[in-house]
């Protein structure tokens, strides 16, 4: 399993390190701004929705329940480096249990414009605000919910805990990217700093360097490694907004108010679990409490795992019963380890 290399989520910045000597005689491309701005944009897809017809798009998916009523909505934001085909199987899933599933390529990855260039988290943000709000004009009536993965759960944090929110039912953060520079040690912060700074439009992938498994699912691992539209190099200045994004995320945790589902993978290489337990623990207990679900067996990308039915099946059934304990266990077993973590804490201090 270790010899599938998943170039498209080792995530750029954990190599930084070891790649800030080499940048000052490897970057010989042009530099570009960071972070392009672009008008208000339309979302294009099979099924019409858009906003602004002189816009750039955003290419929009959809899973549409067949011959039964939509009980609820998904808004699903794809992870740094991958695009809304990521959902495919969650699409599926869960439009199969009448849940309408709708995916857009977030600014700067996929077919949207400029991919590979960072957008900036505002421009993400809006996005996704824009995307709730033409769900909703679709689906009147009905739940609304905003689904993050990796870094897609990062911009749901930002989204929902910056001013004017979208009026969402609740969140669902799939190993949310939280892994913000308080939490790196400062060599590492310092080397992403210098290397963003002076040489913006260097593109890293991390290969020969460092081999992490984002999947146990190695067939869907070889289908991204061959997918031309999954970025496989990444601006060293896009890293640095993903940083960013991660940090604002991490400090959004103590101030996301609205009903929230955190999923994590006991096996997860790419988001550490010191952020991600740092995160959940400062999520408020006031009102509706967070579900936590911890999977032994999972990995970064849960909903494509080889578990990935265990999963998803907790998604419909929080979805339907947000109050109700989840089928396959998973939030017994976070209880238990947040528990454990609290008791240590305490011993030490």
């Amino acid at each position: 399993m270790k010899n599938v290399r998943p170039t498209p989520f080792k995530h750029a910045f954990r190599v930084l390190v070891v790649l800030a000597a080499a940048a000052m005689i490897a970057c010989t491309s042009q530099g570009q701004p960071l972070g392009v701005s672009f008008s208000p944009p339309s979302v294009r897809g099979e099924e019409g929705i858009s906003a602004a017809a002189k816009a750039p798009a955003l290419p929009l998916r959809s899973w549409l329940p067949e011959g039964q009523e939509v009980t609820a909505a998904v808004v699903a934001l794809h992870g740094f480096n991958d695009y809304s085909k990521a959902y495919t199987g969650a699409g599926e899933h869960l439009s199969a249990r009448g849940v309408a599933v709708y995916a857009y390529d977030q600014r700067g990855f996929g077919q949207a414009p400029f991919p590979g260039i960072w957008a900036g988290a505002d421009a993400l943000v809006e996005d996704a605000k824009r995307m709730v709000a033409m769900v909703r004009e679709r689906h009147p009536g009905v739940p609304v919910y905003l689904l993050g993965e990796s870094m897609g759960g990062a911009v749901v944090m930002a989204t929902m805990t910056r001013p004017n929110p979208p009026e969402v039912d609740g969140v669902i953060l799939s190993a949310p990217a939280v892994w913000g520079r308080s939490t790196m040690n400062p060599f590492q912060s310092a080397a992403l700093w210098v290397v963003a700074n002076t040489f913006p439009s260097l593109k890293l992938s991390g290969k020969g360097v460092i081999k992490v498994t984002p999947s146990d699912n190695i067939e869907m691992l070889r289908a991204l490694s061959r997918d031309p539209l999954v970025i496989k190099e990444t601006r060293a200045d896009a890293i640095y907004g993903l940083v960013d994004l991660m940090d604002e995320a991490l400090a959004a945790g103590r101030r996301l108010t609205v009903p929230t589902l955190v999923l994590y993978g006991e096996r997860d290489e790419i988001v550490p679990p010191r952020p991600t337990f740092r995160m959940i623990s400062e999520l408020p207990r006031n009102g509706a409490s967070p579900t936590v679900a911890l999977y032994p067996q999972g990995y970064h990308l849960l909903m494509r795992d080889l578990q990935a039915e265990v999963v998803l099946n907790d998604i419909a059934a929080w979805i339907n019963n947000p109050g109700q304990p989840l089928p396959s266990r998973a939030d017994r077993r976070a209880a238990e380890r947040l528990a454990e973590q609290q008791e240590a804490g305490g011993q030490r201090s």
